[in-house]
C-alpha cells in the first residue's frame, strides 16, 4: 500500500499499549474551526464481537443454498463488505441474491449471539464525558448495525452503514469526526481520507504492526485504554 498524506513525518507513531501519546492540537477533532469533539467508531471487532452471529448466519445460509462456506475462515477476516466475502463462495451472478438472503437471516441468527467488545460502552461514555458525540461508521448493513447497538445497549449519536475503507470518509466528514477508531487497515484508510486521527485496536484481523504500517497514528491494546488515551490527548491538544 502506498504512503498516505495524513500526518507530518515529524509526528512519532506510538507503540502498542502507549495510549497517552500526545498528538498535534489540530488533530484533536475539536480545534479551532472544527466544532465540538466528534469521534467515529467502527463496529465489527471494534465495538462488538460479531463473530458468533456471523458464523451462525453463514452456516444457515450454507445449509439453505447447499453452497459450502467455511464459516471459521470467513469470521477470521472480518472488515471488508459482505459482498467480498460472499464472492469467495458464490459465483458472481449469485452474490447479490446471497447477500440479500444473508441479511434476512442475520436478523434472526446474527444479533443475539453477538457480544460487546471489552471497553466498548466505556469508550462511548468517555466521549460523552468530554462533551463529544460518538458516531458509528461501518461496512455492515445499516439496519443490522442499529439492531446490534440497540440489543447491546450501546447508544451512538448516529449510525452510518454500508461504507468501507476510503468511502467511510463521506460519513466522517459529514459528522465532523476528527478521530476514527477501528481495528482494520481499511479503517486507517478511511480516517486518512477524512483527514481524521486514526486510533486503532488490534482486536480484529490486523496485527499492531500491520496497523502501524498502514498509517495508524495510535495503536492501543484494546478499547479499555481508550478513555485514558482520550483524556490525555485532549489535555495536551
Amino acid at each position: 500500500m502506498g504512503a498516505m498524506p495524513h500526518e507530518p513525518a515529524s509526528v512519532p507513531l506510538p507503540a502498542a499499549g502507549s495510549p497517552a501519546a500526545p498528538l498535534p492540537a489540530e488533530r484533536a477533532g475539536h480545534g479551532p474551526g472544527e466544532g465540538p469533539l466528534t469521534v467515529g467508531f467502527d463496529l465489527n471487532m471494534t465495538l462488538i464481537d460479531s463473530r458468533p452471529g456471523i458464523r451462525a448466519t453463514y452456516l444457515k445460509l450454507s445449509a439453505e443454498t447447499g453452497v459450502p462456506i467455511d464459516a471459521e475462515l470467513a469470521v477470521s477476516r472480518l472488515g471488508p463488505p459482505l459482498e467480498q466475502e460472499l464472492a469467495h463462495w458464490f459465483p458472481p451472478e449469485a452474490v447479490e441474491e446471497a447477500r440479500e438472503r444473508y441479511r434476512e437471516l442475520y436478523v434472526e441468527h446474527g444479533i443475539a449471539p453477538t457480544l460487546p467488545m471489552p471497553g466498548a460502552r466505556e469508550a462511548i461514555a468517555a466521549v460523552r464525558r468530554h462533551g463529544g458525540r460518538a458516531v458509528v461508521v461501518t461496512a455492515k448493513h445499516g439496519p443490522n448495525a442499529e439492531l446490534h447497538l440497540e440489543h447491546l445497549g450501546i447508544a451512538a449519536d448516529a449510525v452510518v452503514g454500508d461504507l468501507w475503507a476510503e468511502a467511510k470518509a463521506q460519513a466522517l466528514r459529514a459528522h465532523g469526526a476528527g478521530v476514527y477508531v477501528g481495528d482494520h487497515v481499511g479503517d486507517v484508510r478511511g480516517a486518512a481520507a477524512a483527514g481524521a486521527l486514526s486510533v486503532t485496536v488490534p482486536t480484529g484481523p490486523c496485527a499492531p504492526e500491520e496497523l502501524r504500517a498502514a498509517g495508524a497514528h495510535v495503536v492501543l491494546a484494546g478499547l479499555g485504554e481508550f478513555p485514558g488515551w482520550l483524556t490525555g490527548h485532549l489535555r495536551t491538544a
